[in-house]
């Protein structure tokens, strides 16, 4: 097991931290700002869009400018399964740069290896990482119709390592690193978050838990409402799913990532244990996430279709942390980068099933078992930059 896990907390945390469920599923424009512990069908609201909302964050499927990642190299956080670490990392690069371009962010100390090791198959951009956590710390990127022709922004939530769980000086500069490069405007909320908390359709649904973001280690003193509107305002979006998730029981609070994604706007991913243990809070919240998921409906008023993909029943790797779900993959130009674990009937199970969901690309399995090992995975590590032509 690795001691410095990113599931294990880097700096004091307050003694509360026992896995909590947070309420049920519930459509953006409810007023209630408490849980629905109901278990009824959510009901969508008339909550307008902001007046911001013409900036849009497109779905993942959709055509890629560029993949960005970060490249580990603190021993303060990775130990000595760092080497390992980074491998995963080349691994995971080198399958996305066959699909598009990949732009690597690494500290100055870094770039010269770093060089060797990919020659011009990635591209490289100084900058103060701490960690390779890229969807969480890098910005969402949002597009629009300008008046001179389609235009792509950064919209950035604030980065605080999880509630200040792990070190984050150089993280949380990354968004604007990123921007700053790409000489693209920096959207700034008064909101803090990760990427990895956040799920979208591409037609103006967002999908989240509240463990990540109704918390007081993220948004003090802000009600779910607030909350709410600012990720709509962030994102470009009209209506909000939210799902319970859980907080304390990792140093994501839960992120939505792992417990369920959206394939396109009608249908749902969710997370299936291989295992029904009663006493693991994961398998609780995967069969509470999925049974709200079966009770919401699209923007169109119909039921989402709910496609399990089941977790591996034997990992290669292991630990307290390790994330052994296959929800994990980031779909990029022409292919699913997918995890697999060595369990043989589970792995081909998987990719029978994002091959139905994504019939058109090619599914890339990768032995991803030491960022598994940290609590994270491939979706975790990558931030899609969408093509400059406006998407819908």
């Amino acid at each position: 097991m690795n001691p410095f896990s990113r599931r294990t907390f880097l700096v004091a945390v307050p003694a509360a931290t026992a896995p909590l469920l947070i309420g049920g599923a519930f459509i953006a424009g409810c007023a209630d700002d408490g849980a629905d512990d109901s278990g009824e069908a959510p009901v969508a609201s008339d909550q307008p869009p902001s007046v911001t909302a013409r900036w849009r964050m497109p779905a993942e499927e959709l055509p890629h400018e560029r993949t960005w990642m970060c490249w580990p190299s603190s021993e303060a956080v990775w130990g000595p399964d760092l080497a390992a670490v980074q491998d995963a990392i080349v691994g995971i690069a080198q399958a996305i740069a066959r699909f598009e371009p990949v732009m690597l962010l690494a500290r100055q100390e870094d770039i010269e290896a770093l060089r060797e090791t990919f020659g011009e198959e990635v591209e490289l951009l100084v900058a103060p990482v701490d960690d390779l956590w890229a969807r969480d710390t890098l910005p969402n990127f949002v597009v629009r119709e300008g008046a001179t022709g389609p235009e792509i922004a950064a919209a950035h939530a604030t980065f605080n390592g999880w509630g200040d769980k792990q070190i984050h000086s150089g993280d949380t500069q990354l968004a604007a690193v990123v921007a700053e490069h790409l000489g693209v405007q920096l959207l700034d909320f008064d909101l803090v978050g990760e990427g990895g908390a956040i799920e979208i359709d591409g037609r103006d649904t967002v999908l989240a838990a509240e463990s990540c973001w109704v918390n007081d280690n993220r948004n003090p003193e802000k009600s779910r409402d607030e909350i709410e509107a600012s990720i709509l305002e962030m994102l470009g979006a009209d209506r909000m799913i939210w799902v319970s998730g859980l907080a304390g029981a990792d140093i994501t609070d839960g992120h939505i990532d792992t417990l369920a994604r959206f394939a396109d706007p009608a249908t749902i991913v969710v997370d299936s244990p291989a295992f029904d243990d009663p006493a693991d809070p994961w398998v609780a919240v995967a069969a509470t996430t999925k049974a709200l998921l079966q009770a919401a409906t699209t923007v169109d008023g119909q039921q989402y279709e709910i496609v399990e993909i089941v977790q591996p029943a034997e990992t290669r790797g292991g630990g307290d942390e390790f994330l052994a779900t296959y929800m994990n993959y980031y779909v990029c130009n022409g292919a699913v980068i997918a995890p697999q674990f060595g369990d043989e009937a589970a792995d081909v199970a998987a990719r029978g099933v994002l091959s139905q969901l994504f019939p058109d690309r090619e599914i890339v399995m990768l032995d991803i078992d030491a960022l598994a090992a940290g609590g994270g995975g491939i979706h975790c590590a990558t931030q899609q930059q969408p093509a400059v032509a406006v998407q819908t």
